[in-house]
């Protein structure tokens, strides 16, 4: 099984005749992934790649029974392109786009309150489920379908590091997914974890986060609270100094909290298995996990 996405998922994409849109489009479509629709305002008719262009969401999930969207917008479009997704009830969209304003996801999150769409992201690599559905910009190549561990990061890059060496230690994936590093995003990692819970082929859990707001340390006594399986955890910043923003807007130590050390001490104090030198990550999975798989 796995969690928010499989091969039965439907996805279109918003902004496919983009130079972007039609780059990850594609990948996301040689993966196995089904891409039944485009859309861009005012291209209808168009075909990308074999992809067939719609107007409107709408009109894309009417004439292909797309559940799921991906947008690859430029900022100033993004919000407008995640609430046209919700109001036309899609099961899931998955936002790529980085530097969309602070004001425009408050108006989003308002937007979403009591409605049927998962959000994932935005600024963020997406979601895959292994071998059967990809939904986003990570190498597909380097996941292994079929495993016994979930994966759910605050970071792209590090997401990749993480199922790379995984992979190496011969762990596949259920499903691997990062949230985003913005102050404001969808689904969280309490919301994932949970998914990973209720999953029964999920036996472990891998959380990566980084500095910035306290995010970890909910998702820390959550695990404490509600989980029987076992979960690693990696903070990425130590080094980094306070004030000072680490590449995602929500990435800096402000205010004496969101630091890296209490984040490792919070999940030290909940009973969650710690890795401080991410190349020993994969080698620590398995021996932790060990017992679980």
């Amino acid at each position: 099984m796995a969690i928010f996405i499989n091969k039965n998922t439907r996805v279109m994409i918003q902004g496919i005749t983009g130079k972007e849109g039609r780059f990850h489009a594609g990948q996301c479509r040689d993966y196995g992934t089904s891409v039944v629709a485009g859309v861009t305002p005012g291209k209808a008719g168009l075909s990308v790649d074999g992809t067939p262009v719609f107007n409107s969401v709408a009109e894309a999930k009417q004439y292909t029974g797309a559940n799921a969207s991906m947008i690859v917008v430029p900022p100033p479009f993004a919000a407008e392109a995640i609430l046209e997704a919700v109001d036309s009830e899609l099961d899931l969209v998955v936002c790529i786009t980085e530097g969309i304003p602070i004001m425009d996801m408050l108006r989003v999150k308002n937007g979403m309150r009591g409605r049927h769409t998962r959000l994932i992201g935005p600024n963020c690599p997406g979601i895959i489920t292994p071998g059967e559905c990809k939904i986003g910009i990570m190498p597909g190549s380097i996941h292994k379908p079929h495993g016994p561990v979930g994966v759910v990061s605050r970071s792209g890059t590090l997401t990749y590091e993480v199922v790379h060496q995984l992979t190496q230690q011969g762990l596949g994936q259920t499903t691997c997914l990062g949230i985003g590093g913005d102050p404001i995003n969808g689904t969280d990692f309490i919301d994932c974890l949970t998914a990973f819970q209720d999953d029964p082929e999920t036996k472990a859990v891998v959380m990566v986060g980084e500095i910035g707001g306290n995010a970890e340390e909910e998702a820390a006594a959550w695990i404490a609270a509600n989980m029987n399986k076992p979960v690693l955890g990696f903070i990425a910043g130590l080094t980094a100094p306070p004030g000072r923003r680490m590449g995602h807007a929500g990435a800096i130590v402000s205010g004496g909290k969101g630091s890296a050390s209490g984040k490792l001490a919070a999940l030290r104090e909940n009973g969650i298995h710690v890795c401080e030198n991410l190349g020993s990550l994969g080698e620590l999975c398995k021996t932790v996990f060990a017992e679980h798989l």
